[in-house]
């Protein structure tokens, strides 16, 4: 088992409130992370390469690229953070801390919660740092650049959100990637169509308020009940393994 969980597994009459066990569970999780650097430049280095390819391989035209800019930096996030779920709870699984996680006395769903936010801190949250540079790159226009911008860090959460279900349904399964593709990509598509709307609404003089509250909507939906449906996920996946 890993040593980094340790200091969770008290007796329970002297277990740690469930907010010190979501801070001990997000902080174990950065550092293991960062010791592990290939699973996060991956997803990065995935996303700046699909931009950069996207141009060469249709069309380097600018009316082409600030039309399609948008759409162009949202896929290739989507499949970004897709590559990074696998990760997601398959270490913990290997190891055997993710027996002892499910075994402790705070709620599995805040837990999970506190995953999900180290997951999306570490690979969605530099997504949106380098949009702006890419972004610049496919000649979006600065306003362009800020909606889209605003778009991703409402939607990259959903999308780590989501995820976590499907990576908890296929944790130890042989094809796991595969399968995790077919089961998320289906439910990702509001967002990614609703985070492409909202850009070319912006860059059409249209009013955004409305796709930005349905954004913010998805978000909410997702943290109310993504945290309960991977709690339970990951239980039967447990038992079957």
């Amino acid at each position: 088992m890993n040593a980094e969980f340790r200091p969770l597994l008290k007796p329970v009459d002297q277990a740690v409130g469930p907010v010190a066990a979501m801070v001990a569970v997000f902080a174990r999780d950065v550092r293991v992370a960062f010791r592990q650097r290939q699973d996060l430049l991956n997803p990065l280095l995935f996303f700046v390469m699909v931009v950069t390819l996207f141009p060469l391989g249709v069309s380097p035209e600018v009316a082409f690229l600030k039309q399609s800019g948008a759409g162009i930096l949202w896929v290739a996030a989507l499949l970004s953070v897709l590559l990074s779920l696998d990760h997601l709870f398959r270490h913990d699984f290997d190891d055997g801390t993710l027996e002892q996680l499910v075994l402790q006395p705070q709620p599995l769903f805040l837990l999970i919660l506190a995953k999900t936010l180290a997951h999306w801190i570490l690979t969605g949250l530099p997504l949106v740092v380098l949009t702006p540079v890419l972004g610049i790159m496919v000649h979006l226009d600065g306003n362009s650049i800020a909606i889209l911008c605003l778009t991703l860090l409402i939607g990259t959460p959903v999308l780590s959100l989501i995820g976590s279900i499907g990576a908890a349904l296929t944790l130890g399964l042989r094809s796991a990637g595969v399968l995790l593709s077919l089961l998320i990509i289906p439910l990702y598509i509001p967002v990614l169509i609703f985070g492409t709307g909202t850009v070319a609404a912006a860059t059409e003089g249209a009013p955004v308020a409305g796709y930005l509250a349905l954004m913010g909507a998805f978000l909410v939906l997702a943290l109310t009940l993504a945290p309960f449906a991977s709690a339970a996920a990951l239980r039967v996946s447990l038992s079957n393994s």
